[in-house]
């Protein structure tokens, strides 16, 4: 893994693949760190022919984060947001944008295709419509537009992104890392518990950070919706979402190829809001045969 700086800020990343090969960049979701994008996914689009590129967000993982603007209170975010006053937040989703544009332009890369998954697809979505001239394609995966009105998600679920572990030893740490991953998998999809385990350790060590989760949270609902935006987006653009997703439920990813023209969609039975290990071939085969054909 290697650093650079971009847009004001130090973003983490890694890549994979030939650098001669068209780019695809990979973009993380609320609190993710890099290493949440599997192996086997990251390293199986390099092998279809592309320069991978994935890097830990603004305020996760080893990327700068934004520390002194303390924790935020998210029920009073939300509360302000339903009653249509604005949001106080660190950053807006833009920002994160800005910062991904930053680090094609610290790789000297022109142009990329942009992979994002739920609040990483929120982003992707941002420079599509901002930043086409950077974007070759766009695959929004288990995202939304954030439209007002769409269903959301299941209660327990939504109560895990609020949530905090029994304690502060790492084993509290994993323990609700593990019941997370539990509660957001599809029932077509159930994890392997000691590969689950492996993982959710692998991340917890790399780096614990919920305050940057929170105020990834707060960008979010200050950054409002992209319904009118989609409409602007003109990239080749795919949509893939899980119809048991209980963050995003699949209606949110139906939305989103409503509003941008031309867009295809391909919902999974059984699949939730993670990227189960046998699914992970059929979406390399899916992305990487999609963005081949948008180059």
């Amino acid at each position: 893994m290697a650093k650079v700086k971009a847009n004001g800020i130090e973003i983490e990343y890694e890549s994979a693949g030939n650098p001669g090969d068209p780019a695809l960049l990979m973009v993380m979701g609320l609190g993710a760190q890099l290493t949440i994008w599997p192996d086997s996914l990251f390293e199986g689009l390099a092998e279809k022919g592309f320069r991978v590129i994935r890097f830990d967000n603004r305020d996760v993982g080893l990327s700068t984060d934004f520390g002194a603007w303390g924790m935020p209170d998210i029920p009073a975010a939300i509360q302000k947001a339903m009653s249509g006053q604005k949001v106080e937040a660190p950053y807006l989703l833009k920002d994160m944008a800005a910062d991904a544009i930053g680090l094609l332009d610290a790789l000297g890369i022109d142009r990329a295709h942009m992979v994002g998954a739920s609040m990483g697809g929120m982003i992707a979505q941002i420079m599509a419509a901002q930043y086409p001239e950077r974007t070759r394609s766009l695959v929004s995966i288990y995202s939304t537009s954030g439209r007002p009105g769409l269903p959301i998600g299941k209660p327990e679920a939504l109560a895990m992104l609020g949530s905090s572990p029994a304690g502060d030893t790492r084993e509290d740490r994993v323990q609700h890392g593990i019941k997370l991953r539990r509660v957001i998998a599809g029932s077509g999809y159930p994890p392997d518990e000691a590969e689950l385990r492996t993982f959710v350790e692998r991340n917890v060590d790399r780096r614990w950070y919920p305050e940057g989760s929170a105020r990834h949270y707060l960008s979010v609902i200050a950054s409002g919706d992209r319904v009118e935006m989609l409409k602007t987006v003109k990239v080749p653009t795919l949509v893939l979402h899980g119809e048991e997703d209980p963050l995003l439920p699949v209606e949110c990813g139906r939305d989103v190829a409503r509003l941008v023209p031309g867009a295809e969609i391909e919902t999974f039975s059984g699949w939730g809001h993670d990227f189960p290990k046998v699914l992970v071939p059929t979406l390399i085969d899916r992305i990487g045969g999609f963005c081949k054909a948008a180059s």
